[in-house]
């Protein structure tokens, strides 16, 4: 007979420490282990911070390490590569742990650097599009560098309409109106 394993609530998550240096997100109540990035990745997301940088402080970035609260069946714990925070929300975190709570605003924008795998896809594409949506992010971007895109997921009535954009073609997000970049400018930032 198989143990059940026991389902974390989210305070149990918030102060779980197991000693090592691993990455978690939370899902339905499990741990998942976030496996590190890819360099291409790191690269790419890297590039995508120094151009948000440009247009906003870098108080209003994140890189990585924020934890954002979803709501699925149960509560999760999503690691994004990148979060654009409002105003609003970095003074609702004021200095505490980087987690942005169920009752604090949501990010202005969310983006996910998709790593390599059909499960990593599935929570990048699927899961993630959902959650996000149902926290009300206005704007989530998938950065696929495998299929050469960037779908650019836009907040419209609680569901996300999609736009893709491969190649030289001008990435036009709300968020970031003034950033003048193409798919492929962004994707070749992970070719050293």
């Amino acid at each position: 007979m198989i143990a059940a394993v026991k389902k974390l609530t989210l305070n149990e998550y918030l102060a779980y420490d197991d000693g090592t240096d691993a990455r978690y997100e939370l899902v339905d109540g499990e741990l998942v282990e976030m496996p590190p990035k890819s360099d291409r990745n790191n690269l790419i997301s890297l590039y995508l911070l120094s151009q948000f940088l440009k247009f906003v402080p870098i108080q209003l970035i994140r890189h990585k390490d924020t934890e954002l609260v979803v709501i699925g069946n149960r509560t999760r714990v999503r690691l994004p590569d990148l979060i654009h925070l409002t105003q609003e929300l970095y003074d609702a975190i004021a200095g505490r742990r980087a987690t942005i709570a169920p009752d604090m605003p949501s990010p202005a924008m969310v983006v996910e650097v998709v790593s390599l795998g059909k499960v990593n896809e599935d929570r990048d594409y699927r899961y993630k599009r959902s959650e996000y949506a149902a926290r009300g992010i206005p704007e989530y971007s998938i950065v696929d560098a495998d299929r050469a895109r960037i779908t650019l997921l836009t907040l419209i009535d609680g569901l996300y309409e999609e736009t893709v954009f491969e190649g030289t073609e001008l990435i036009k997000s709300a968020t970031f109106p003034m950033l003048d970049l193409t798919a492929a400018q962004i994707l070749s930032a992970g070719q050293a």
